[in-house]
């Protein structure tokens, strides 16, 4: 091999497994582009619940911006009649930390309905709050409300895992979205494009609950 073609090793060696992970990234989303919809395509749907993931609470009481735009998203989609059941899944590990409660203390306090507000204590990451809607709440369609930056993810976690779902993006501009929070984003995509192509993770999801029922069972 001539001396002036070796610099390729590295760069081939490197290169290629970076375009890989960048075309991963992409299929993801062309994949679940057509699931996103708008608002008005929404109420067609019949979906068995809307699905809020978490995003965090300042001081256990108040949601941080993005959730609060989450849920402002979901209030309006339930008070326009578009399903009768919304599960809330988020992170409720410490008593001084109920991500969950304060997304239904929210919600209820704008006109929904306490009985149709569902809790997933245990929803501590996208994978585990898709699986659980699945397995724990017996979902099988839904709406999922984030912002369009999370819901590539989400969709394609749902559709792996076998979920009729769609998307509805809460009204956050990207532009306001951190690069921080893009590039982690994009490692999320890609650790979740390799758990559900290699293994689905299966859990133990404790009592089953019908998402039909009273949401209050599970405050």
């Amino acid at each position: 091999m001539k001396l002036r073609y070796l610099f390729l090793i590295p760069i081939l060696i490197i290169g290629i497994p970076v375009l890989a992970l960048f075309l991963i990234d992409g299929y993801i989303k062309l994949s679940t582009r057509s699931n996103i919809i708008s608002k008005e395509e929404a109420y067609n749907i019949n979906a068995d619940c809307i699905l809020v993931l978490g995003a965090g609470v300042i001081a256990n009481s108040t949601p941080s911006p993005i959730l609060k735009d989450r849920l402002n998203t979901s209030i309006d989609l339930y008070n326009n009649g578009l399903t009768k059941k919304m599960l809330m899944s988020g992170d409720h590990r410490a008593n001084d930390y109920n991500e969950v409660g304060v997304m239904k203390n929210y919600v209820t306090s704008n006109g929904v309905a306490s009985v149709d507000v569902f809790l997933d204590h245990s929803g501590l990451s996208t994978y585990e709050s898709i699986y659980r809607a699945k397995e724990k709440f017996g979902v099988k369609k839904m709406i999922v409300v984030t912002q369009t930056y999370h819901l590539y993810r989400a969709l394609y976690i749902a559709k792996k895992l076998g979920i009729e779902v769609y998307g509805v993006t809460s009204s956050t501009d990207e532009k306001m979205i951190s690069k921080e929070t893009k590039k982690r984003e994009f490692l999320a995509r890609l650790k979740d494009f390799w758990i559900t192509n290699t293994e689905i993770v299966e859990d133990s999801v404790g009592d089953k609950i019908d998402i039909t029922g009273n949401g209050d069972s599970t405050n």
